[in-house]
């Protein structure tokens, strides 16, 4: 991948709304892999007692982490439609405050029609998450029929 490659994908986070919102960062992409963080931020407290950020906004990153691996590199972006058909997301533990939270995903099956990915939140050490998360997802084209298997 060239690192005009790297800038469309950042870009394409930062034109999502939400993720925009977040403040989520792309740190790496490959065909199926990538890495996004989302910084420390006051806005994303869930417990303003403790400073720790809130379970949605690690959601919402490992979601979008998932999300931009099921995607085959081949399927263009602009005509492309992934939906999420089921994510589980266990969280091993708050994460502390006042330190950025790294996502990596990795889609380790692709189908004619189903991306499957897993993808682990963490802070200083990948070894000890955060959160980890499974997640399928349906892969079609936009304004046409999935195809269907006999």
């Amino acid at each position: 991948m060239n690192s005009n490659d790297q800038y469309d994908y950042a870009e394409h986070l930062a034109q999502i709304p939400h993720s925009n919102a977040l403040g989520l960062k792309m740190l790496s992409f490959s065909d199926d892999k990538c890495e996004l963080s989302i910084p420390y931020a006051p806005h994303l407290v869930g417990d303003p007692e403790t400073g720790v950020v809130h379970g949605g906004a690690i959601t919402a990153l490992l979601d979008n982490a998932a999300g931009m691996v099921a995607r085959p590199v081949d399927m263009p972006r602009d005509t492309a439609s992934i939906a999420t058909l089921d994510m589980r997301i266990d969280y091993m533990c708050a994460a502390a405050p006042n330190q950025d939270i790294i996502a990596h995903a990795h889609c380790f099956k692709r189908t004619k029609n189903v991306a499957f990915v897993r993808a682990v939140a963490y802070q200083q050490n990948m070894d000890d998450p955060v959160a980890t998360c499974t997640a399928t997802f349906m892969l079609g084209t936009r304004n046409k029929a999935f195809a269907t298997t006999s």
